[in-house]
């Protein structure tokens, strides 16, 4: 032991004991900064080597010397040089990034090559936008960013949009100022991994749904906090419960949801909004926005919801969830009709 260390001294003690707090501080904000330092210039070197290559195919040498056998010859000779990181699949983003990503709108510093790799697979321009300023906003993290590519979350938004909307969804990302802007329908669940035959009982839904939280919370979005479920309201000395409550930071309310594994029907409707009714004069501060309700149900006809929300709080909702993921291709062929349609009518008024 080294004696100039007076570890049995009580005024040495305590000094001490706040020491490894610090350095361990110290060093856990030099970790991060350096990995943010050692992202930063990895994104801009594997942007200036995917300018190298394009300026190359441009110039014509391409065709006259290597044809399509330039990504892998470049993968051979730079492995050899360097080693790891130049696959042939690492060339091609590199070669991506500086095409999707010219030198007005660099690549963002805020995430890793991963998120951009898992980006880059994308064709489409404004749904990349979307997934990487969600991407940015949120915080995902690169598992997160392909489960909401998976699930077509852009498509499931976009489709409740018009071609304005939507262009500011890309550009933007998903702004929340109203009750219809944290809307998704469907919503999908695929994440409880249950066999799309296998149609479970409302109470081993909400189950479920509870003890996957994190996943469920990701399929909400942005500015959801858990509350609780089957929320007990007593009205005249009796009970009421609703299946799972949340709050919403940012639209400042409450966010009751309702399972429904068959067709909503209209007491379903009514029941909602007694519990809006509830929360609104019972659970609300001042602060509070009214609540808002969203039912949720695998089937729903849009005749009768129409007619049994009439005259009824807008801020009451049905949408559908899935269990499975949805058909990506026909999504996106809506929301690229949507887009085209609003187009044609506006040379028609011309």
């Amino acid at each position: 032991m080294d004696d100039n260390f007076p570890v049995s001294d009580p005024d040495a003690t305590p000094a001490y004991k706040s020491l490894p707090g610090k350095i361990s501080e110290t060093y856990t904000y030099g970790q991060v900064k350096a990995t943010h330092a050692v992202n930063v210039q990895l994104l801009e070197t594997y942007w200036q080597i995917g300018q190298h290559i394009v300026e190359f195919e441009q110039g014509g040498n391409v065709r006259a010397t290597y044809g399509k056998a330039l990504i892998s010859t470049l993968s051979r000779d730079l492995t050899l040089l360097h080693g790891k990181g130049f696959s042939r699949s690492n060339i091609v983003y590199m070669r991506l990034l500086y095409l999707r990503s010219p030198i007005s709108q660099k690549p963002s510093h805020q995430l890793s090559w991963s998120h951009f790799v898992e980006l880059l697979k994308i064709d489409d321009d404004l749904e990349r936008k979307f997934y990487e300023n969600q991407s940015i906003a949120e915080k995902w993290s690169v598992p997160q960013l392909k489960r909401q590519k998976d699930t077509a979350l852009f498509q499931r938004i976009a489709l409740s949009k018009n071609k304005a909307e939507i262009l500011n969804l890309s550009a933007e990302g998903q702004q929340i100022s109203k009750p219809t802007d944290i809307l998704r329908d469907p919503y999908v669940f695929e994440f409880l991994k249950i066999p799309e035959e296998q149609l479970p009982s409302e109470q081993e839904l909400e189950n479920l749904l509870s003890n996957n939280l994190q996943q469920f919370l990701l399929e909400l979005g942005k500015g959801f906090t858990y509350v609780g479920r089957q929320y007990r309201m007593t009205i005249n000395n009796k009970h009421y419960r609703v299946d799972l409550v949340f709050y919403h930071r940012i639209l400042r309310c409450f966010v009751l949801f309702d399972l429904k594994i068959n067709e909503v029907q209209h007491g379903d409707i009514g029941q909602m909004n007694l519990y809006l009714g509830y929360f609104a004069n019972e659970e609300n501060t001042e602060s509070d926005n009214p609540p808002i309700g969203i039912i949720l149900t695998k089937h729903k006809d849009e005749l009768l919801i129409e007619y049994a929300t009439y005259g009824m709080s807008s801020q009451l909702f049905v949408s559908k969830y899935q269990l499975y993921l949805p058909d990506k291709a026909d999504l996106i062929a809506l929301v690229n009709h949507t887009l085209r349609s609003e187009e044609g009518d506006h040379q028609k008024t011309e």
